[in-house]
């Protein structure tokens, strides 16, 4: 049977997960240094939590978040201003073909999972999730 190449269904590529991880450094290492213009992005304090690929590598999607909280809405709209700044900075330190155009969005994900954790600790979930008691006749009859 011939092997098929991976596809979009099969989730991010090696290559893809190695390039995105180096873009995540470098990008993180231009945000550490603070060395902007603009006056929103000034001592503002970014952590970039994930960078994804797409197949060609030409697109990488940057979630940020700031440091346990939100990215207010007025940072976001500076990070996708400087955006052809910072790709000029990542074609510096990274070595590909292209530098690629960067996206910014919000991390969500530490609000969902702290969603999740406050709807697991519901008593009606965590009755569900408990140990079930013993079924049937015997249940009930200790063991001699």
């Amino acid at each position: 049977m011939p092997k098929r190449s991976p596809g979009p269904a099969d989730g991010p590529s090696q290559r893809q997960r190695r390039v995105a991880e180096e873009i995540r450094h470098a990008l993180a290492a231009v945000l550490s240094r603070a060395d902007f213009r603009d006056p929103d992005l000034a001592g503002a304090h970014v952590t970039v939590t994930e960078v994804r690929a797409s197949p060609d590598l030409k697109h990488m999607t940057a979630f940020v978040s700031g440091l346990g909280r939100a990215v207010p809405e007025a940072q976001l709209r500076a990070l996708r201003r400087a955006a052809p700044f910072l790709r000029g900075q990542i074609a510096k330190a990274v070595r590909l073909r292209y530098a690629p155009d960067l996206h910014f969005q919000p991390d969500t994900a530490l609000d969902y999972a702290m969603k999740i954790d406050a709807a697991m600790r519901q008593p009606e979930v965590a009755r569900d999730l408990g140990p079930r008691p013993a079924e049937g006749p015997d249940a009930t009859e200790p063991e001699a």
